[in-house]
């Protein structure tokens, strides 16, 4: 009985430290053997350049216009004349009211402010509708 056990566990430590050694075997390569491998690829010109890869930014390259430099220079001054062009920030608020008027004067708008304040009217900075949640 004593010499299975013995043989048992014999076979059982013999099979860890061979698992063990197949492992190491199998292993990634050194790092030696990984800068030769990039050296070949380099002098094979298999290497894609930094930047140029799949999913890089620049990637896709540029459509390239019909029209010159000059003509489309020529054509956004004409449109400038004719007031034809968006403003900066065209989603500005400024942009959307550049055409109205106020029909109130500075001081009747201080006044209005004024009455607003004392009735206590007055949305604190911070605190209106468009406010962050906190």
């Amino acid at each position: 009985m004593m010499k299975k056990a013995l043989t048992v566990v014999a076979a059982v430590a013999a099979a860890m430290f061979a698992q063990g050694a197949f492992a190491q075997a199998a292993s990634s390569p050194s790092r030696a053997e990984v800068k030769a491998e990039t050296k070949a690829a380099e002098k094979a010109g298999k290497l894609t350049p930094a930047g140029e890869g799949p999913g890089a930014a620049g990637a896709a390259p540029a459509a390239s216009s019909a029209k010159t430099r000059a003509e489309r220079k020529s054509e956004t001054k004409e449109a400038r004349k004719a007031g034809a062009l968006t403003p900066a920030g065209e989603a500005s608020p400024k942009a959307a009211d550049a055409g109205t008027k106020s029909t109130k004067t500075r001081a009747e708008r201080k006044a209005e402010t004024k009455a607003a304040a004392k009735e206590g009217k007055l949305i604190p900075a911070g605190e209106g509708p468009d406010a962050p949640k906190k």
